[in-house]
């Protein structure tokens, strides 16, 4: 298929390059490194030869939330956004830029949002799950009460909101100690995203502010085959309030969300995905340069589904979403 857009494509710039290190072996971190770097090179000759046509890039994780200190956050998330919009210019036609946004004070977050949105022109923003507020050990996830007036001036905007991974801190994780390979994207960052995004759910969020879009990547964390038991845990047992959301979870999934294929190319999870939140809601991405462009569009292109879902997913929804025109 040509004309893919894809949306989970990461970057890096010199402040933020190590906090990708981990995630890559010894042996093939220099090839890591020079993928994130590049993006009007080797990241083009991808495209062209994947049949995408618009990738929205943002920055590697866990970055500007890793930054305790909210001045600090700030400045590195305004000179990352500073460097996208720079790139982006040279090729409007390929690139398109997603904000980093410093979540560690939801005054500054709302200003460098608004600055991205109508100064810089991105099509939303990316951050990367929880951020560490003020010390290393002190987290604060953003269904908190703070961050009401930056949800308000999302939906204000309009901006689409990707909440992409982070590893647990290993204080909150203890039960993957011992168990290294459980961390990233084999477990971690989906339970620890899932999570995050169940909590947004059920917080009223979307009860206050129905027009926001949230985005979840890696065929949406594990959620659309757990929808059901979410919403009818001990169906029996009458009288219990879970959650503080006016409606049953499924349908804040449903309505306030969409997902994307971002490293996970199988099939049987598609159209799990397809018959629980509808082709409607789905985008094609590969998580480059975490992930192969090739191998995304290879899955992609072949996967048995009807004609039109493979248009929804691999163009038109994100051309929609994101007002690509």
């Amino acid at each position: 298929m040509q004309g893919k857009v894809i949306l989970e494509e990461h970057f890096a710039i010199q402040d933020t390059i190590g906090d990708s290190a981990g995630f890559a072996p010894d042996a093939v971190w220099p090839e890591l490194e020079s993928r994130l770097f590049d993006i009007q090179d080797r990241r083009l000759r991808e495209m062209d030869a994947n049949g995408v046509e618009i990738m929205i890039l943002s920055l590697n994780a866990p970055a500007v939330q890793a930054r305790p200190d909210p001045k600090v956050a700030n400045d590195l998330a305004r000179k990352a956004n500073d460097y996208l919009a720079e790139q982006v210019a040279k090729r409007p036609d390929r690139f398109r830029g997603f904000a980093a946004l410093p979540m560690q004070d939801p005054d500054m977050a709302i200003a460098e949002l608004r600055r991205c949105m109508k100064d810089l022109g991105f099509v939303g923003a990316l951050v990367n799950g929880f951020s560490q507020v003020g010390d290393e050990a002190t987290v604060a996830y953003l269904d908190a009460p703070q961050y009401r007036p930056f949800w308000a001036e999302a939906e204000a905007l309009d901006a689409p909101f990707y909440l992409h991974p982070r590893n647990p801190l290993m204080g909150d994780g203890k039960v993957y100690q011992g168990q290294p390979w459980l961390m990233g994207p084999t477990w971690a960052f989906g339970q620890e995203t899932a999570v995050h995004a169940l909590r947004l759910m059920g917080s009223g969020l979307f009860d206050e502010h129905p027009g926001l879009r949230i985005i979840l990547g890696h065929m949406g964390e594990g959620l659309p085959y757990n929808m059901w038991r979410v919403d009818h845990r001990n169906g029996w047992m009458e009288g219990h309030k879970y959650h503080k959301g006016k409606r049953d979870i499924s349908d804040y999934f449903n309505e306030n969300f969409y997902i994307t294929t971002s490293g996970n190319f199988r099939t049987q999870s598609l159209v799990d995905a397809m018959m629980e939140i509808s082709s409607d809601k789905i985008m094609f991405s590969a998580d480059w340069p975490f992930e192969n462009i090739d191998h995304a569009a290879r899955w992609f292109d072949a996967c048995s589904i009807a004609e039109n879902d493979r248009q929804k997913i691999g163009r038109l929804n994100a051309m929609k979403l994101f007002k690509l025109g």
